[in-house]
């Protein structure tokens, strides 16, 4: 199982000596022994060990080491001298030691978590390198980065086929990412605060509160302490896309440890490949600083606080368009203002028990203008949570309250007063008090069950009761299987996360009073490690989940080609499916990372059963890398595929096709680290050059030609009259959009580490 060994036998007594890598790089702090002896050593900062007097015999040397499996290889030493062992980890990481917090607010390895916790790091996602952590979250099997528009580009994150809102994204455990930056603050976490990302695909109401009904994205920052002291990632696109992530720390007197990013993204090429005078990307120019503190205590005891500034300008529109025209009705134009700021922290209780403290606050203000329509809003969100983690026998308690206060105020019917004569705004308000208790029992080695209910009061809405279950078989370290079962509980802000409900020329209809959704949730989950003897590594990770949903809200697009109708689904909706994570690392240097999910969302309504937009029916993803160690090069191949998805018509004369095709998009890398401290790295992105434009419809986005409706006839009834210049009967609208509309594009970049 030893890359490589090198014998040298000079005496009766010996050391064993050696350089432990990984990918290149040295892997400190790998504990290294001869089994069933006191003869050990422990890797330094170089990689390097040493275990000195050794009598003449026959051993099994073994390593051991957080994120990597155990290896041990037969020696026997019979004079003296040096016997040397120089271990390659790279084909031998595994991600089931590491240590994970999302499934179960506890530190634990994702080996012993009874739910099961998908962990990517900023490794992975280095494969093909992106500004932002909605554009890295392509390439993760069932995860799906959803474009809401086709001029502005917003856009939300789903998991296995349900839309954003039903997708709760954390920051550190806080939930700090939610309805409005949800839509319009994804796009502003850069990768390179990140150490890892964690996610759960099913229920987590019960631990995180209503909105993780199909599952959350947890994006964990990096603790200063392992990060570089002076950091760079720099890259360029042939499009005229520019990014620059740049981070350093340093040490704020003996017992405190900063870290600094800032990230930087400007995009200003007007790019009009499909000819219908759009631009085909939005412009950004956007910046995001991010700091990070943590504080050194006694026994340990964790305080850190962090805070996070984004500022965007985006633009979308005609291709003349200049901000001098921004809210006007004579040249069409989307431009969006974003100023976020955040600040979250973890402070460990002095006492005796454990006792956590997290708190978050944040601000969003949007200034937003669609055409002559104004989208002005303000969020803040406030919240706060004490946990106590206790360990009594076999249970292991995590009890724990919390409160989320929501103040959200906008110039919309959202917050509208019913005064028709003197019409005004009213801010929403929302406290969400809640208690949370978890048990999870040992009930043998191989068998562990947990327990958890919560309840939250919402001041518009009542009681909110989640219960959980989950329950893990361990037939071995190789084989587990996990059952999770919960309920879930959603209260709906239309405008803060239904971006059509904005942009075009749709007026929004909402029938009723929206009741909130209540879902039910089952996932099945089965993992197996294979290790061959010739040294490959196999993982599978497969998965069967299946939700049910009451009072589902949904946005109506077709019974009114000129409105957008919401209402509750008079039936149910469901979403189920199977998917399949393969990781295949080979001897020689060959490493394969690929997934596929075949999924099934509809919405039942009056006995008739139909697909749910914009969802797609198959997905698969794929990473395929392979690292030439004699010239430093590594060969990285990414890409996606989907299958078709049933998309938003504005009415039986619309030539645009009702189904999107199967599409993909594929990358490819090479990377040179051949130099010390530095990496320089390059590729095309889209090498197939595909583009929604391409699909022989007649057009995307509907009368771009006259965005305001100005030539556009109505009949008594508001239906839009087909007639010369409207042969069609369409009004203008940029729904109609399911993949990026970026087309090939070369790329280039260095990165820089210095620790």
């Amino acid at each position: 199982m030893l890359a490589f060994i090198d014998l040298a036998i000079i005496g009766q007594t010996a050391s064993v000596s050696g350089k432990i890598v990984s990918e290149g790089k040295p892997v400190e702090f790998v504990n290294v022994g001869l089994i069933g002896t006191s003869f050990d050593s422990i890797t330094d900062s170089t990689g390097k060990f040493k275990i000195k007097n050794i009598p003449a015999g026959v051993y099994k040397i073994q390593t051991s080491s957080l994120g990597f499996n155990k290896m041990e290889k037969s020696i026997v030493i019979k004079d003296d001298g040096n016997f040397i062992v120089n271990f390659d980890l790279t084909n031998y990481q595994n991600t089931l030691n590491e240590v994970v917090v999302t499934g179960t607010l506890k530190e634990v390895s994702r080996l012993e978590s009874p739910v099961p916790v998908e962990v990517y790091t900023p490794t992975y996602f280095k494969k093909n390198p992106t500004p932002n952590i909605y554009e890295a979250l392509q390439n993760i099997n069932g995860v799906r980065p959803q474009l809401n528009c086709n001029v502005c580009n917003t856009g939300d994150i789903h998991i296995n086929g349900l839309e954003g809102p039903y997708t709760m994204v954390l920051i550190d455990g806080m939930p700090i990412v939610s309805a409005l930056s949800t839509v319009y603050g994804l796009s502003g976490i850069p990768n390179s605060l990140v150490e890892r990302i964690e996610i759960v695909k099913g229920p987590a109401s019960s631990l995180y509160g209503s909105e993780a009904v199909g599952g959350l994205i947890n994006i964990i920052t990096k603790k200063p302490q392992n990060a570089p002291i002076v950091s760079a990632d720099i890259f360029a696109t042939s499009w005229q896309e520019y990014n620059t992530d740049l981070g350093f720390k340093f040490n704020a007197g003996n017992k405190a440890s900063v870290l600094t990013g800032i990230n930087y993204f400007n995009f200003q090429n007007r790019v009009d490949k499909n000819k219908d005078n759009f631009t085909d990307m939005t412009l950004q120019d956007r910046i995001s600083v991010f700091q990070k503190w943590n504080f050194q205590r006694k026994e340990n005891r964790l305080f850190s606080v962090a805070g996070r500034y984004m500022y965007e300008d985006r633009f979308g529109g005609d291709m003349t368009w200049q901000k001098k025209f921004r809210g006007g009705d004579s040249i069409y134009g989307e431009s969006i203002y974003t100023k976020r700021w955040e600040l979250l922290g973890n402070y460990q209780l002095p006492t005796k028990e454990k006792l956590m403290l997290s708190f978050s606050y944040n601000n969003h203000d949007q200034n937003s203008v669609y055409g002559t329509t104004s989208y002005i809003a303000q969020q803040n969100i406030a919240f706060s949570q004490l946990t106590w983690d206790k360990k009594i026998g076999i249970n292991d308690f995590l009890v724990g309250t919390a409160l989320r206060y929501t103040f959200y105020d906008d110039n919309t019917p959202a917050t509208a007063t019913s005064d028709s004569i003197n019409p005004q705004t009213q801010s929403q308000k929302t406290r969400l008090p809640g208690v949370f208790v978890q048990d999870e029992i040992s009930i043998t080695n191989k068998h562990k069950l947990l327990l958890g209910f919560r309840y939250d009061h919402n001041n518009y809405h009542g009681n909110i009761y989640t219960p959980r279950f989950a329950y893990k078989w361990s037939l071995n370290d190789k084989n587990i299987f996990r059952l999770n079962a919960g309920t879930g509980f959603r209260v709906v802000n239309l405008f803060t996360e239904d971006h059509a409900a904005l942009t075009g020329a749709r007026t929004v209809e909402i029938k009723n009073e929206l009741k909130p959704e209540q879902s039910y949730n089952i996932n099945l989950n089965y993992i197996k490690k294979i290790f061959a003897k010739n040294g490959t590594f196999i993982s599978l990770d497969a998965s069967a989940f299946y939700t049910y949903f009451n009072n589902r809200i949904v946005g109506d697009y077709e019974t009114d080609p000129n409105k957008i109708i919401y209402d509750n689904l008079n039936g149910y909706a469901e979403s189920k499916g199977v998917s399949l994570n393969i990781d295949l690392a080979f001897n020689n240097g060959l490493k394969i990372i690929a997934g596929s999910t075949l999924m099934e969302n509809t919405l039942t309504e009056n006995g008739i059963t139909k697909q749910q937009i914009l969802t797609e029916n198959f997905t698969g993803v794929w990473a395929i890398s392979y690292k030439i160690k004699k010239i430093n090069l590594a060969i990285d191949y990414t890409g996606n595929v989907y299958s078709p998805m049933r998309l938003p018509l504005l009415g039986d004369l619309d030539p645009r096709k009702l189904n999107s095709p199967w599409w993909s998009i594929q990358n490819i890398q090479l990377v040179y680290s051949g130099f010390k401290n530095f990496e320089i790295y390059g590729g095309v992105k889209n090498l197939l050059n595909w583009t929604p434009f391409k699909e022989n419809n007649p057009f995307v986005i509907a009368r771009t030609n006259d965005p305001f409706d100005k030539n556009v006839q109505f009949d008594s009834n508001g239906k839009v009259i087909a007639n010369q210049n409207n042969p069609y009967g369409l009004t203008f609208d940029p729904t109609y959009i399911y993949a990026p509309t970026q087309g090939a594009r070369a790329f280039f970049g260095v990165r820089f580490n210095f620790k």
